[in-house]
């Protein structure tokens, strides 16, 4: 479990971080968001073979798992072979969930190389208007 905060993200940079998950086993990364409107975007690939990945949105850490609202359903990802792209827009305040999931796999341990961007939407004002 590896708990993010948008300031965070978005002190990244370019770089790419590394995960390392067992077979049978899988890792999450929450985000705790507290504005509405950012888009939550990841691109990640994996090695040696494919990886499962899900996403789900949490209102609060005490809202029970059966009330935690499924984003993008749990998918088999080629991740080893394309990388994987994807972005969610944040419509509520909570944590959003990434979820690399291997629990598939029972004796291959996978690495899950990835990059998370947050953005937040431009808003205009009409300022540079004559």
């Amino acid at each position: 479990k590896l708990p993010l905060t948008v300031e965070e993200i978005m002190n990244f940079g370019e770089s790419n971080r590394e995960l390392f998950i067992k077979s049978s086993t899988y890792s999450i990364i929450p985000i705790t968001v507290t504005e509405m409107g950012l888009t939550i975007s990841w691109i990640f690939s994996s090695e040696p073979k494919s990886m499962s990945f899900s996403v789900v949105y949490q209102e609060s850490e005490d809202t029970p798992l059966d009330q935690c609202k499924v984003l993008i359903p749990m998918t088999r990802c080629n991740s080893h072979k394309e990388t994987i792209r994807g972005q969610v827009k944040v419509r509520n305040a909570g944590i959003y969930t990434l979820i690399f999931d291997n629990t598939f796999s029972r004796f291959i341990s996978k690495r899950v190389f990835y990059h998370l961007a947050v953005e937040r939407p431009v808003i205009y004002d009409g300022s540079d208007f004559p």
